[in-house]
C-alpha cells in the first residue's frame, strides 16, 4: 500500500521535528512493505530539517505538489507562469499584502519578522533571501497580511491557479493551475484509491478526495468532510503502526 503523510500538523508539530514514535512507526511502514511518500505545503528545503536524515532519500513532495524528489534530486517542477506573477505582485502592491514567495531552493520574503510562518523558513539557512524579481522559477505563493481581503480574494479567484485558505493562520496559499498534491501523486504513477493519506488542513482536500482512505489529524472544518477517520497527535503513530500491522479498521470520526 502506498501511505501519504502531509507534515506539519500532521507528524510534525509547532515546527518541531518529527519526533521519535512517529519516525518509529513510519519505519516500521516500510519495514512491512509499505511505500511512503511525504507531501507538504512546504518546499523540499523546508522539508529537510523536519524529517531524519534515512527519509531525504524517499520519496517528497514539496510546495502543495510543485516540485517533486527522490533519492535526494528534484526531478519535478511546476512553476506558476511569469504572467500569473506579475498579476500577484500588482495585487501584493494595491492591496499592501506581505508575502512568501518560494522556488526551487531560494525564497523571497516581505512579511513582519515575528510572523508564525518566517521561523519555518529556511530554518537551516542553506538558501538566499531575493527580491520577486529575481526569484525563478516561482513554484509557490503565500501571502502573510493585506488589505480589503474580500475584493482580493475576487481577484485571485479570477487569475489561473489553486487557491488554498489557512484560516487558523490568517493566510492565503496559492499553487500553480492544477498542481496539488495529488496530482503530484498521479505524475509519480499512483493511481487514485490506492493510498492511505494521512494530513489535516484545506490544502489535503484532493488529496483526500482520490485517496482509498483519509484520516484526518484534528478537527479541520474544510477537510473533515472528505476524511474516512479522525486521528489525535497523540494517537498518530498508534494508527501509523496499524496499518503497519494490517488492522484492518480504524474508528471513523462522527
Amino acid at each position: 500500500m502506498n501511505i501519504v503523510f502531509d507534515l506539519d500538523g500532521t507528524i510534525c508539530f509547532g515546527g518541531r521535528p518529527v519526533e521519535a514514535p512517529i519516525i518509529h512507526a513510519i519505519s516500521e511502514l516500510q519495514r512491512a512493505g509499505h511505500t511512503v511518500y511525504f507531501a507538504s505545503a512546504r518546499p523540499i528545503r523546508d522539508m529537510l530539517p523536519v524529517l531524519p536524515e534515512p527519509f531525504h532519500q524517499g520519496t517528497l513532495i514539496g510546495g502543495n505538489g510543485a516540485l517533486i524528489a527522490r533519492g535526494g534530486t528534484l526531478i519535478h517542477r511546476e512553476p506558476f507562469p511569469k504572467e500569473t506573477i506579475e498579476a500577484l505582485a500588482e495585487l501584493v502592491e494595491t492591496h499592501e499584502a506581505t508575502y512568501l514567495a518560494d522556488s526551487e531552493w531560494n525564497f523571497s520574503y516581505t512579511g513582519p519578522t515575528d510572523h508564525p510562518i518566517r521561523a519555518s523558513v529556511d530554518p537551516d539557512q542553506v538558501a538566499t533571501c531575493v527580491a520577486l524579481e529575481e526569484l525563478e522559477p516561482v513554484v509557490k505563493f503565500l501571502l502573510l497580511t493585506y488589505e480589503e481581503e474580500d475584493v482580493l480574494v475576487s481577484a485571485l479567484d479570477a487569475l489561473d491557479l489553486v487557491v488554498n485558505r489557512h484560516d487558523h493562520e490568517a493566510v492565503i496559499d496559492m499553487s500553480p493551475a492544477g498542481v496539488t498534491k495529488w496530482t503530484a501523486l498521479a505524475r509519480l504513477g499512483v493511481k487514485e484509491g490506492t493510498y492511505v493519506a494521512f494530513g489535516n488542513d484545506a490544502n489535503d482536500v484532493d488529496l483526500f478526495r482520490h485517496a482509498q482512505r483519509g484520516v484526518i489529524v484534528g478537527s479541520n472544518r474544510t477537510l473533515l468532510p472528505y476524511a474516512s477517520e479522525q486521528t489525535t497527535p497523540e494517537d498518530v503513530a498508534s494508527v501509523i503502526r496499524s496499518l503497519a500491522r494490517n488492522e484492518a479498521c480504524l474508528p471513523s470520526h462522527d
